[in-house]
């Protein structure tokens, strides 16, 4: 319940730019220590800041509608889920993440190819509807409308029966030190999970997502096999790949 308050309150703050700490005991319904509490916590992130009498928003990315992350960096994120599609072989077992760049996979996948495509974005649900060849798995218990996908696991064993070769996975934000993160506490259950089960990691992220991080850390970066990007990465990510032989693509043609 706490990890759940702080990240509800992250999202309010975000949403609302500055908030009193007093507005925020009286929505969370919680002391003011205990506000004071979780607010280290969220400003140790670098998303909010302190102010006198309360906190303010830093940056609000994190919570841009579906709508409008999908205008942001479009050209690239489009050119990294096409160029993924590549990896995706036949017989293969998929899990496609929700998200703005993954969603793309779609456009470009060989539609010979026999797969199983397991997934919680409803983008990708609708574009696999259509092909012949690829066998549809949904998961998630309940739709989220700002991210069209669903989200939650009612048993947590579900997954565990799926031998999936390859995730292609979105991140909110990305760091060597907080690894691959998001801000939603059940969009964070299906991500730690597949993350965990999959063969093989691959990570689909613009330039944009590297050097931030958000609430929630759903894989270490060393997980990742592979990284699909929009633009050369800075030399402290191009060492720990070399040195944990992850592989990096540059989506850029």
């Amino acid at each position: 319940m706490k990890l759940m308050r702080i990240q509800e309150m992250e999202e309010y703050i975000l949403t609302n730019g500055t908030v009193s700490l007093d507005e925020l005991c009286q929505v969370f319904n919680v002391s003011k220590n205990t506000v004071r509490r979780d607010i280290n916590k969220l400003t140790e992130k670098g998303a909010i800041q302190k102010v006198y009498g309360g906190v303010t928003s830093i940056e609000k990315s994190a919570l841009i509608p579906f709508e409008n992350r999908t205008i942001q960096n479009q050209d690239e994120k489009t050119k990294i889920g096409h160029y993924a599609s590549r990896f995706i072989e036949d017989q293969d077992l998929i899990f496609i993440d929700s998200g703005t760049t993954t969603k793309s996979i779609m456009d470009t996948l060989d539609q010979g190819r026999n797969v199983t495509i397991l997934t919680n974005s409803l983008d990708v649900i609708n574009a696999a509807s259509s092909l012949n060849n690829v066998n549809l798995l949904i998961i998630g218990s309940s739709y989220k409308r700002k991210t069209r996908s669903f989200v939650g696991i009612d048993d947590p064993g579900t997954l565990d029966k799926y031998n999936i070769n390859k995730a292609f996975m979105s991140s909110t934000g990305i760091t060597l030190t907080h690894g691959l993160t998001n801000s939603d506490l059940m969009e964070y259950e299906i991500k730690k999970k597949i993350s965990e089960k999959a063969k093989e990691v691959y990570l689909l992220a613009d330039h944009s997502k590297f050097g931030k991080s958000t609430l929630l850390t759903y894989a270490p970066f060393k997980r990742v096999d592979c990284i699909v990007t929009s633009k050369p990465l800075d030399e402290e990510y191009n060492k720990f790949c070399k040195e944990h032989q992850i592989d990096i693509h540059l989506a850029q043609s």
